[in-house]
Order: structure tokens, then sequence, then C-alpha cells
């Protein structure tokens, strides 16, 4: 049987394609030897990082729906933003326009991990979710 082929995400321990910015997070390799995404000490890092960054969307800039978040996060421009929002909401099971809570630990897991899904197109493993959760 063939081995799967590990996604440039999981490679990076940055699941969720965190581009490279100005913005550095706890567990950040630096420099990344990506020329293009962060790179992670590990997934729980990189989940860590992708938790900070939805929380600081709903916290901050008031996009407080699967909807808003991901309409910032994969534009048009980069990325099939309907259909991100559709699979995110699916896998999810909340409504693309229902509230979402940066402080819910449930609500934010399963949202994350299913844009984990999105971004790898394999499940997300739970454990390193979580473990992202809690090094919050």
């Amino acid at each position: 049987m063939k081995k799967k082929r590990e996604t440039r995400g999981m490679r990076n321990n940055n699941l969720l394609n965190i581009r490279i910015s100005t913005d550095k997070f706890q567990g950040e390799v630096q420099p990344s030897q990506d020329k293009e995404f962060k790179q992670f000490e590990t997934a729980a890092y990189g989940y860590r990082a992708a938790f900070r960054i939805l929380r600081t969307y709903i916290n901050n800039y008031g996009l407080n729906t699967i909807r808003k978040i991901i309409s910032r996060f994969a534009p048009a421009n980069e990325n099939h933003t309907e259909n991100y929002i559709r699979v995110v909401s699916e896998r999810s099971g909340i409504p693309a326009d229902d509230p979402v809570y940066a402080d819910s630990r449930e609500m934010m897991i399963r949202i994350v991990a299913a844009m984990s899904f999105v971004e790898n197109g394999v499940e997300a493993k739970m454990s390193d979710v979580i473990q992202g959760w809690e090094l919050l």
C-alpha cells in the first residue's frame, strides 16, 4: 500500500498554512525554511497559533461567524472561499452564520480541526488540536 505524502502544512507543523508575517508565535521556527509559510516545532504549536489568530479575528475585528472568519482567513483571490466555508460549517456542525465564541473550547476545536481538514485533505489529529488549545 502506498503511503500518503505529507502535505506542506504537515511538514511545517503549520496545519492551517499560516503565512509568514511579522507576527511571532510561541513554538515558531525562525527563520522558516519555507519561503511562504511559517514553521512550528510541533503541530500543537501550529494549532496554538491558529487559535490565537482566530481569537484575534473574533475579539478584535468582530469576525464572529465561520463565514466572516473564513472570508478573511482564506480570501477568494487564493481559495474557493464559499466551498471552504461550507466544508468547515458541515464538518464542525456549526452553521456558517451562527455566532462563534473565542472562549468556547469545544466550538473552537471543532472549527480549527475542520479548517485543518480543508487545508490538508486529511483528518486533523485531534490530540494535537486539543494540545494546541491547552497551550493558549
